[in-house]
């Protein structure tokens, strides 16, 4: 007993000693700081952004803990990353800094205008950083509106209710991080590879709407994540939740070695409407377990992979086989 009490202590004090902390600036990175007074720093993020030069070199932001009510929209043409402070660098648990709005769609005028934080760039990566829409159920409302190639999240959260996540085009990584939402709340016709993240649905819905409307290269493939009820979700929403189902007719989206303990409908996969023609939608799965996926009684155009069809699918070809030139590997699970 002594001794199993020593290796559990032992296991924990050296997670703590892993465990990656992020709590200053990078050499030369633009500070945000909430209520700063201090010269040179900026009190949002919107105006750190605009601060910087619109060419092609590579600059860093670094954002100190609080809550930052805003919209923020980036365009600039060079690379650019941003840093949360965080205790743990691998965890999105341990995040501290918050950009929010609650701006819907029907007030913004789009999808895109309604968006917390607006990627309209290429080469961006942002870590622990969380990103929320307020606005809450009642319309579309996004969190992140995402349009670039090369973009990475790392240990990142996103938070909405309906359509949290727009991969609207070009090339994306979310890795060991968390997306919550009910209603479509991951949607568009970019390429996205999801990595060891948690998927929390607030309400009954779906996890995926994917927008590919011709048979091109894109697709989301999702591998090692775990769907979850949000906390404090309606008992109303059980049996109402589904990995997806096709905004476009080419819709593909494929899941790999999924826990699920969030109550899903037992189809698991719905059609935009019904009678909808589905004979153009990919949608597929691998190693899916949880008790959310027992009894599962799948709809015809929705497969399960053996293990060999499944390696066809992974980071590489969801956003392409120089994924090593920009993802974080460090962040792979």
């Amino acid at each position: 007993m002594a001794l199993h009490f020593l290796l559990v202590i032992s296991a924990s004090l050296w997670a703590i000693v892993l465990a990656a902390s992020r709590t200053s600036p990078p050499s030369g990175s633009i500070v945000v700081r909430a209520g700063t007074n201090t010269a040179g720093e900026y009190k949002t993020l919107a105006s750190a952004v605009a601060s910087l030069p619109n060419d092609s070199s590579s600059r860093t932001i670094f954002i100190y803990p609080g809550t930052y009510n805003e919209q923020v929209y980036i365009t600039r043409s060079g690379p650019l990353t941003i840093y949360g402070y965080t205790t743990d660098t691998m965890a999105y648990s341990a995040n501290q800094v918050n950009i929010q709005a609650g701006v819907p769609s029907s007030q913004a005028g789009s999808n895109d205008a309604s968006g917390t934080l607006r990627i309209h760039k290429d080469n961006f990566k942002m870590y622990n950083v969380n990103v929320k829409n307020t606005y809450g159920p009642g319309g579309q409302a996004i969190a992140l509106s995402q349009y670039g190639k090369k973009v990475g999240f790392y240990a990142c959260g996103f938070y909405g209710y309906q359509d949290t996540v727009l991969v609207n085009q070009g090339t994306q990584v979310f890795l060991r991080g968390f997306i919550q939402g009910a209603t479509d709340f991951i949607f568009g016709g970019g390429a996205a590879f999801f990595g060891g993240n948690t998927i929390s649905v607030n309400g009954g819905g779906w996890v995926t709407a994917s927008g590919r409307s011709t048979n091109d290269a894109t697709s989301y493939v999702f591998d090692k994540n775990n769907i979850v009820l949000a906390s404090g979700t309606s008992s109303s929403a059980n049996g109402k939740i589904y990995l997806g189902r096709p905004w476009r007719p080419y819709a593909k989206v494929i899941y790999k070695n999924t826990v699920i303990t969030a109550p899903m409908n037992k189809a698991l996969w719905s059609a935009w409407k019904e009678g909808d023609d589905t004979s153009n939608v990919f949608y597929a799965e691998y190693n899916t377990s949880g008790s959310g996926a027992s009894g599962a009684s799948r709809p015809s155009f929705a497969r399960v992979l053996s293990a060999s069809d499944a390696n066809n699918y992974n980071i590489g070809s969801a956003v392409g086989s120089d994924y090593g030139s920009w993802v974080d590997s460090s962040y792979m699970v």
